[in-house]
């Protein structure tokens, strides 16, 4: 039987939390290192929700991409939400590991999936932050290319479908869709990295309205995927990679999961 230690391991073999950016706050957040996982839940996000399925699956180990914790945390009550959680957490016997910026840039991680998803090919990092163990570099973001020039309005349509979203927002600055950057979560701030690649199009999420304005200007079309959209392919990936390292673990995908908004 594996620990939560174990865990955490692996996940750092796979994704260094080395790689996290400074911000962040990766890594193992709640919990006894030593406690035996025999069931664990992967989510984007701990909401109550998939909180709520964890207890009711009996689950020991949750893993998932955005930090419970973030900032200083100067107290741990039930007056605040973060501050419920972990008491519940800690109440049901639940462990935390978050994978978060160092999933970002690791290769095969959220960018990478994202990139795959929306069919680019030959994906290098969009922003490089370092070499990892064998000198390849890893960094937030991809970029890549489609087998064929298409109009935005095709490929918003495409990035859309392979990322079951119900709608998508877009900018279209006149060019056709070929050489493209892709940003999983909130990446407008590398509008200057994705000049500086080449790319005609730029697909990420949360995208301000100066970021529109100075893309327009500089015939960079946009896609804003939502934040959920752009990283939640990454977690049947996670489930995939603790299956593979803990056969005798029942892993799963929480179901208790979604983009938060709607659409009219």
């Amino acid at each position: 039987m594996a620990s939560v230690g174990d865990v955490y391991r692996f996940l750092d073999q796979r994704a260094p939390f080395s790689y996290q950016l400074d911000f962040d706050n990766a890594g193992f957040l709640v919990g006894r290192e030593g406690a035996q996982v025999t069931s664990i839940l992967v989510a984007l996000d701990l909401t109550e929700e998939v909180l709520e399925e964890a207890i009711a699956k009996k689950v020991n180990l949750i893993v998932t991409h955005h930090p419970l914790i973030w900032g200083k945390l100067s107290a741990v009550t039930d007056r605040d939400l973060t501050g419920k959680k972990i008491l519940t957490l800690l109440e049901h016997g639940i462990a935390v590991i978050s994978a978060h910026t160092n999933l970002d840039a690791v290769e095969g991680g959220v960018n990478t999936a994202l990139a795959e998803s929306v069919g680019l090919k030959d994906c290098v990092p969009l922003q490089e932050d370092g070499l990892d163990q064998s000198g390849k570099p890893y960094g937030i973001g991809r970029v890549g290319a489609l087998s064929e020039e298409v109009s935005l309005t095709e490929f918003a349509r495409r990035v859309k479908t392979a990322l079951g979203l119900e709608g998508i927002r877009m900018m279209d600055a006149r060019r056709p869709v070929h050489r493209v950057a892709v940003g999983g979560g909130a990446c407008g701030g590398m509008l200057a990295d994705v000049l500086r690649a080449g790319c005609d199009t730029f697909v990420t999420s949360e995208l301000k309205h100066d970021v529109y304005l100075e893309a327009k200007s500089r015939g960079i079309n946009l896609i804003d995927a939502g934040h959920y959209g752009t990283e939640a392919v990454v977690c049947p990936i996670l489930v995939s990679w603790l299956k593979e390292a803990f056969p005798s673990l029942s892993v799963e995908l929480a179901s208790q999961q979604g983009e938060v908004f709607s659409y009219l």
